[in-house]
């Protein structure tokens, strides 16, 4: 794995990091030099993650979100319930706590490759998207490393649709 410096100096705590997503996010901060403490339900798998995270500093909050926060789901209103506020805590954080140097973003997935058993069900919400397909773990992670570098660092307050164009259309 090579290893950035991108974040150095950056912490990221990622919950669900010992596997889909939060894997590929964990993987994708650490590869750019943050801290990433990692928090799962396998102690196995997060003890795994260990020797390969290391430096210190601070971080930024990013929410991990869903294209269901938007859009309508069938039987998915609970769910979809919960991630549109996660739109609005980011926006109430955002007041709250940029003005002390925080930033907070939310990125809104579409369906992604998770879980190897889900692959029909990813598939025909894929195909709802502009796109045509879902996406893989590493392209909502790249999103989420942008959020967290540098790079954006006037952003604040925002939820980033990474859905294939699904919420556009």
């Amino acid at each position: 794995m090579t290893v950035t410096s991108e974040l150095a100096g950056k912490i990221a705590v990622v919950t669900g990091a010992t596997s889909g997503l939060g894997k590929s996010i964990a993987l994708r901060l650490a590869r750019d030099g943050a801290t990433v403490l990692v928090v799962g339900r396998d102690i196995l798998l997060v003890a795994a993650f260990a020797p390969g995270m290391a430096s210190r500093g601070t971080g930024s909050i990013i929410n991990i979100g869903s294209m269901a926060g938007s859009i309508g789901l069938p039987s998915g209103a609970a769910y979809g319930a919960t991630k549109a506020a996660l739109a609005s805590l980011t926006r109430a954080w955002t007041a709250e706590y940029s003005p002390r140097g925080v930033r907070i973003n939310t990125v809104a997935a579409g369906p992604t490759y998770t879980r190897p058993e889900g692959r029909e069900r990813y598939d025909a919400l894929g195909a709802t998207t502009a796109m045509k397909r879902a996406a893989q773990p590493a392209e909502i992670a790249e999103v989420v490393a942008f959020l967290a570098s540098p790079r954006a660092s006037y952003m604040t307050g925002a939820s980033v649709a990474v859905d294939g164009g699904r919420s556009a259309i």
